[in-house]
């Protein structure tokens, strides 16, 4: 495509974006969830005896598809993935990043370290200029294909927050539904009232959560996952309970009783993870090194990056954006304190 025909369909297609907010705030962003789906398949594959694939030897001398800092050394043991969620709909050939969610892993001292990171965050493309981080993939689909839209973005997460990362996984709304109800059901923490205001099931207009313990399926998880405009904080609420959905998931998957369930949930991992450059080796390892000790109130620490919100000119859109600028310092102490330990 020409640069000047890439511009006019780029600019379109965030007009479109900007014109219809409602119905692109409305898109799942559960990425992070995919994390302990994975771990959950592995850990049934780690049953087997497949006692090789210790994390401490499989995650060892690890490439990295961002690695800004050259001489940064990783851990054996420890990898970086970054969970990815495309507001693509079935029969897309191209989609916005939606959710990013870096994870630092530890498997020898079981630490799971989480950050949510903004989709409005600014960042440079090279070749393109600045815009924001929802559109690296989108750009770079156009032009390259859909695996390398994938590994553009990972780039760009990679040179803003200075992490290197290993592997990526990027999902779609449907399979968190389909995998709550494999496991039948979660137990969740809502830390807030939660209204419905732009629900995926057109019955659940204006219902209402309240804060406080319930017992979901999974077309309730995910009415309240991607809920925006009736929490605190917008985006920053949405991630809360985010958090909150991936401990009630993560108890639930490692009691006794689930286990047999596991056939079930890895048949709807073929249903949300539509992109992944893990292996199964990657995946039985992961759970060889998590399923004998793991709890996720005490493992899993999560983080925000923070920072405000300006009106900024974006070179692909050809106009001023409202975009998010991180805070740089809270950014590069969180990074060194917790995802390059």
């Amino acid at each position: 495509m020409e640069r000047n025909e890439f511009e006019t369909e780029s600019r379109t297609s965030y007009k479109r974006s900007q014109m219809k907010p409602k119905k692109r705030r409305s898109v799942l962003r559960t990425s992070l969830l995919v994390f302990f789906a994975l771990i959950l398949c592995a850990t049934g594959a780690g049953a087997y005896g497949l006692h090789k694939l210790s994390p401490s030897n499989h995650f060892n001398h690890l490439t990295a598809i961002g690695n800004p800092d050259g001489n940064y050394k990783q851990k054996s043991g420890v990898f970086n993935i970054l969970l990815i969620g495309s507001d693509a709909r079935k029969g897309d050939s191209v989609g916005h990043t939606d959710s990013m969610i870096l994870v630092h892993a530890d498997l020898n001292n079981h630490k799971y370290n989480v950050m949510s990171i903004p989709r409005d965050t600014r960042v440079y493309v090279p070749g393109e200029g600045y815009t924001k981080l929802t559109s690296v993939q989108y750009i770079s689909q156009i032009k390259h294909g859909p695996k390398q839209g994938i590994i553009d973005t990972v780039k760009a997460v990679s040179n803003l927050t200075g992490v290197p990362i290993n592997y990526y996984a990027e999902t779609n709304y449907q399979g968190l539904q389909n995998m709550v109800d494999a496991i039948g059901g979660i137990e969740m923490n809502v830390p807030f009232n939660v209204t419905f205001t732009h629900p995926w099931y057109k019955e659940d207009k204006n219902m209402t959560i309240t804060a406080g313990t319930h017992q979901l399926n999974g077309k309730m998880a995910t009415e309240i996952v991607h809920e925006r405009d009736s929490v605190p904080g917008t985006d920053f609420g949405r991630q809360k309970m985010q958090a909150q959905a991936l401990i009630a998931i993560a108890k639930k998957v490692m009691e006794p009783a689930n286990i047999t369930k596991l056939p079930a949930l890895a048949d709807s991992m073929s249903k949300f993870l539509v992109a992944t450059n893990m292996t199964t080796e990657d995946m039985v390892s992961i759970g060889l090194g998590v399923k004998n000790d793991f709890h996720p109130d005490k493992q899993i620490h999560y983080f925000q990056a923070k920072g405000t919100g300006q009106v900024m000119y974006d070179d692909v859109l050809k106009a001023n954006n409202d975009e998010f600028i991180l805070d740089p310092h809270q950014l590069n102490d969180i990074v060194q304190k917790y995802f390059k330990s």
